[in-house]
């Protein structure tokens, strides 16, 4: 599987033309009748090896861990974080393979954050603040070394975390905000993909990639303090509440399709059905409200995903001139 930024770095090296490349791409969008920027690829897999090496890995670090674990805590997670740096220097660096280096990332992340936590005698609101500081940190060292996309994203969320824990610790009472603080905390990673997303319209760098998880932390983010201050989430449910999630999601999905971005709009698919299913069983459709809720949210789905573009051009004529340069362009194949 090769990715725009393979195709761009084949043109830099000489390898193909510009010209080509263009040509190729027109081709491709031609054949499956959708404009290459609307297709939202990013690179996952490329193969069964990439499974093969996130197994072997995995196998590595957490033996290692659960061996030196029994010597000294903090020994086995600095060992685990170690490695993870050391096999991303070969699997992402040299090899380039992009689900080993997900892994690895995450790998890296965590171990950060346990070796960080290893040092206090006890869990405590100032040990939480300084394992997120420093897995924030770690984070952006990591993204200067390996430029994985979904780095930025993790690192986001490990600054969210430290702003709600310093918050709490600071002000007590902000425990009865926590809601609102994880709202502006995703309202805050979807103006950072935003800002990503605006800096590659085309969609054919790593830009686009780092957009994309971005979007994928935002959406639950922001959707999680509204369902939950409507006691959807503790069963709760009632008409008015759902009319509201339904608006909610709609509102969404029309942000999701204007930005061109389907990752944004599935992200918080998970509450939706959540709702919708524990209305149906609440006003007697017991045993089949998620069946019902399934068929009803997957049909509307797949009408919107083969009306996509029609749609899309239709909502972004009505934008401003000042969103339109922000957002992909309007293709028609």
């Amino acid at each position: 599987m090769y990715t725009d930024e393979d195709l761009d770095f084949a043109v830099d090296k000489g390898v193909f033309t510009t010209t080509s490349v263009e040509e190729f791409r027109c081709l491709l969008a031609s054949s499956k009748n959708s404009p290459s920027v609307d297709e939202e690829n990013f690179r996952l897999i490329g193969g069964f090896n990439d499974i093969f090496i996130v197994i072997a890995c995995a196998l590595l670090l957490f033996s290692s861990l659960w061996v030196l674990k029994g010597i000294n805590e903090s020994l086995g997670f600095f060992v685990f974080t170690v490695l993870s740096w050391c096999l991303s220097e070969f699997f992402v660096l040299k090899r380039r393979m992009a689900l080993p280096a997900i892994a690895l990332l995450l790998s890296f992340i965590g171990g950060i954050f346990a070796l960080a936590i290893s040092f206090f005698s006890s869990t405590s609101e100032m040990s939480f603040i300084v394992a997120t500081a420093i897995a924030t940190l770690a984070a952006y060292f990591h993204w200067l070394r390996f430029n994985v996309p979904i780095t930025i994203a993790v690192g986001t969320a490990a600054g969210i975390g430290v702003l709600v824990s310093a918050s709490i610790a600071l002000f007590p009472g902000a425990k009865d905000w926590l809601l609102v603080i994880l709202f502006i905390g995703g309202l805050s990673a979807f103006v950072f993909a935003m800002y990503w997303d605006s800096s590659d319209t085309h969609r054919t760098t790593r830009r686009s990639d780092v957009a994309f998880w971005l979007h994928l932390l935002s959406a639950p983010l922001i959707i999680h303090p509204v369902f939950s201050s409507l006691g959807v989430l503790n069963g709760q449910e009632n008409l008015v509440s759902m009319a509201v999630v339904i608006v909610l999601y709609l509102l969404m999905t029309s942000i999701s399709i204007a930005i061109d971005r389907r990752a944004f709009m599935v992200s918080s698919l998970v509450y939706v059905l959540y709702a919708l299913s524990s209305l149906i069983k609440t006003y007697g459709g017991v045993g089949y409200s998620f069946a019902l809720t399934g068929v009803f949210i997957g049909g509307a789905l797949l009408i919107l995903s083969a009306y996509w573009h029609s749609v899309r051009e239709n909502l972004v004529v009505k934008l401003p001139i000042q969103l339109r340069n922000h957002i992909p362009k309007v293709k028609t194949v």
